[in-house]
């Protein structure tokens, strides 16, 4: 069986209208089988009928307070000078819930009640007039009999069971949850708890689609993992198609050699799309098999949670005969420049926070294998087909993945990366679930221009000053003069040039980077490393393009461990922290330090009180230390300001 060519790039929204009129045409249901369930089992199912009430709530006139029960009309003339008494026959103490007695058709509350011991029995004071039905719920306030109380296609809450019972009901007419198979594909995919060898990964894509639909109240679960065999993958898809009511092929959905899915889809069913204009995602297989809609999601992660967001979601929510759910949305500026590709919708993922009176969006890195952007993600910004992206500074509306609530308390960090600022999100999150740390890798320098255009609350720094010697505080008077700046010591840190177990390189020093035979991975223009890097290669007189890889840029310590782990570079200039994740050795060049730059009046803000906080815990800097070639003793020390 041959693979299937893109058929052609279809807008979003096209794809979706083209793959619904496909599943009508091949016989797909349009809504699932209905049942009848109690009440207590019946939260977050969808109503497959009109709810009606059957009695009325409350069902007789009520005291809605603790009080006395009166005929309004006989409290006329009551005030606060002129008292009024009743006699034991003219009220009758009520407790909030009672019916309310016949002939009565107020309450008082009992605070405003005095009772008094009279020759003639009890009595009561009162001391304001009471208008007719004060303080009592009528019949049918909250619901009345024969009154619609919820429609068709209505996801049912808590809430709504309550006042479904309250309305005389025991059970509920609502759609069968749609039943959704995950199908994993791929000779390189390997069960979760698997070690993995190069070239092999584990199956967590399966994990995450089942989670998202039965987030969405589906009942999911995924089959074993299929070899790159059409044969295999057909029959497993066309076995699913038997029992579900929705199918997802995991990878396979591109038009390379191991990519079967569309032309399965072709062969077995009818295939509606194959190619979709959205960043990331491209590569989606839309069609029916055997009256079962079925989707092939790219392989990449990003890639597979977007297609369910914008394909598979609705179609489930069309199945129940309701909506898929909208997320609120936000208008946000932009910490950075945000490139895209026109002719395709672009989602991208971003960390949001309140820095003065706007919310500030920070893109999140965009690749499709990026796992971690989802799970840092605040909110989605998408950049339409037309457009080429956005400038810093822009405003652009982003989709919330966040309630406003955590956002607001949300610290923006923008500038070197650093392990410490990982560390502190994690021991800030513990200390209080509602303060987050988002931390941008930009560079020292980036960092520092994001802080001079109030985009971040704080940038972390280790710029070195070639002329002076001297770390950040000489780019602080050329970048922000005249502002009213603290700087913090956060540590400091030792440099180094990572290099493979054993250093079979046999590199010594700086001067060894310009050898024929070492490959170096760089960090990105505007680093603090990268400027200490240029530094010391000026300093001996050596010229960037003698050595094999400057050019070759990561934007993180860790991105640079990570090439010379995985054998893409034999050296790098890193952090000792970095490479002690990575098993990896280390060659010292140089001990600095590294700063956190802020307002003066940030750093007094309440939002910043647990950071101080945790800056003078003892068990945060031992931890900090723990990590390897970090210098605590100045943590927190306030070095300008």
């Amino acid at each position: 069986m041959s693979t299937s060519p893109f058929v052609r790039d279809l807008p979003a929204a096209e794809a979706l209208a083209v793959w619904r009129a496909t599943c009508a045409d091949a016989g797909c249901p349009a809504r699932l089988p209905t049942e009848t369930l109690p009440l207590a089992d019946a939260v977050g199912r969808v109503t497959a009928a009109p709810i009606w009430a059957t009695r009325s709530s409350p069902a007789y006139d009520a005291a809605a307070m603790d009080g006395i029960a009166v005929r309004a009309a006989e409290t006329i003339g009551a005030g606060p000078t002129t008292p009024l008494q009743l006699g034991p026959d003219d009220f009758e103490v009520v407790d909030t819930g009672d019916p309310l007695p016949p002939d009565r058709d107020a309450v008082i509350m009992r605070e405003h009640v005095h009772h008094l011991d009279t020759p003639d029995g009890p009595r009561v004071e009162i001391h304001a007039a009471a208008p007719p039905y004060q303080h009592v719920r009528t019949i049918g306030e909250d619901i009345a009999t024969a009154e619609l109380l919820l429609p068709e296609g209505h996801r049912l809450r808590p809430v709504d069971i309550a006042a479904t019972a309250a309305a005389g009901n025991l059970d509920v007419e609502v759609r069968r949850r749609p039943v959704v198979t995950v199908i994993p594909t791929g000779d390189e995919i390997l069960p979760l708890g698997s070690d993995p060898a190069p070239g092999e990964i584990t199956d967590t894509n399966s994990l995450m689609l089942v989670a998202q639909a039965r987030d969405v109240g589906a009942d999911a679960h995924a089959t074993p993992i299929q070899p790159d065999d059409p044969d295999t993958i057909a029959a497993a898809v066309r076995q699913a198609a038997a029992t579900a009511d929705l199918v997802i092929v995991v990878a396979g959905s591109s038009a390379g050699r191991d990519d079967h899915t569309a032309a399965i889809v072709a062969e077995h069913g009818q295939l509606a799309v194959h190619g979709v204009a959205v960043r990331p995602g491209h590569p989606v297989v839309l069609g029916v098999v055997d009256a079962t809609p079925v989707v092939g999601a790219p392989g990449y992660p990003v890639s597979a949670a977007l297609t369910f967001d914008i394909f598979v979601a609705p179609v489930l929510a069309d199945l129940e005969g309701t909506t898929a759910a909208t997320r609120p949305t936000v208008r946000a500026h932009l910490a950075r420049k945000l490139p895209s590709v026109v002719g395709m919708d672009d989602w991208v993922r971003v960390r949001l926070g309140r820095v003065g009176e706007r919310i500030v969006a920070t893109p999140l890195p965009r690749g499709a294998g990026v796992l971690t952007s989802l799970v840092r993600a605040d909110g989605l910004v998408v950049v339409p087909a037309g457009v080429e992206g956005h400038h810093a500074g822009e405003d652009v509306e982003v989709a919330l993945l966040r309630g406003l609530p955590e956002i607001e308390r949300t610290v923006v960090a923008i500038g070197s990366h650093d392990l410490v600022l990982d560390l502190a999100a994690s021991m800030l999150r513990a200390r209080d679930p509602a303060v987050s740390l988002a931390s941008s890798n930009v560079g020292s320098l980036g960092g520092l221009v994001a802080l001079r255009d109030g985009l971040c609350h704080l940038a972390g720094s280790h710029l070195l000053d070639p002329d002076t010697g001297a770390y950040t505080l000489p780019y602080l008077d050329r970048l922000l003069p005249g502002e009213e700046l603290v700087v913090v010591r956060l540590v400091h840190r030792q440099q180094c040039l990572m290099v493979a177990p054993g250093n079979p390189s046999g590199i010594r020093d700086i001067d060894d980077l310009a050898r024929d035979d070492v490959r170096f991975v760089n960090r990105q223009r505007g680093a603090g490393t990268r400027v200490l890097l240029d530094h010391e290669l000026t300093r001996r007189g050596i010229p960037s393009d003698a050595i094999d890889g400057y050019t070759r840029e990561e934007h993180t310590h860790l991105g640079v461990a990570a090439a010379i782990a995985a054998g893409r570079a034999d050296a790098g200039l890193g952090i000792v922290a970095a490479a002690r994740a990575f098993g990896l050795d280390v060659v010292p060049v140089a001990d600095e330090p590294y700063d956190l730059v802020m307002r003066a009046a940030t750093w007094e803000d309440p939002r910043l009180t647990p950071l101080r906080e945790l800056l003078d815990d003892d068990g945060f800097r031992a931890a900090v230390a723990e990590l390897g070639g970090y210098g605590v003793e100045e943590m927190g020390r306030v070095v300008r300001g």
